[in-house]
């Protein structure tokens, strides 16, 4: 009786986990660390704001240099969203978006912000995040947020 009962119970909790729910994609998380490590490398290469984002779009560290006007921590959060939502560069997508009519209204978003210096990142082929830097001007500003990605090991475009 007791071999029938383990069987039985077997068989029984096996099936369950069948019908568990389903499994769900994990996703590598940008995390505070390596955040504040992309903030510290952009803001000592650039004089500006520095703005990271998860991959959520949620706000992990923002950091202003002395005397840098105020207006740019919210374009610094804006680069950064916009590189986040559009897989893209700013400076990259903002050409594309003022040489195609149909997106010439784009810059009417109020969260997007069609100006150099934001990049999505990448750890391999998986968007984690975005950076945003402002206060030193769109190439200049990108340049400080690609040092910063490569010194963390992470990149602004997927890898092939």
């Amino acid at each position: 009786m007791t071999v029938k009962y383990l069987v039985a119970s077997l068989a029984l909790g096996l099936s369950a986990s069948v019908f568990a729910g389903p499994e769900l994609p994990r996703h590598a998380d940008l995390d505070l660390k390596t955040a504040r490590l992309l903030a510290d490398t952009a803001m000592a290469n650039c004089t500006g704001t520095v703005s990271v984002l998860d991959r959520g779009g949620n706000l992990l560290v923002t950091l202003r240099g002395d005397g840098v006007g105020p207006h740019n921590t919210a374009a610094s959060q804006r680069k950064a969203y916009t590189a986040l939502s559009t897989k893209t560069a700013t400076r990259l997508f903002a050409e594309r978006a003022r040489s195609n009519p149909q997106t010439a209204n784009l810059n009417t978003l109020d969260e997007l912000l069609l100006l150099g210096g934001g990049i999505p990142l990448f750890a391999a082929d998986e968007l984690v995040g975005a950076i945003g830097v402002a206060g030193s001007g769109g190439e200049q500003d990108e340049n400080c947020a690609i040092k910063a990605a490569e010194k963390t090991g992470l990149a602004a475009t997927r890898s092939q």
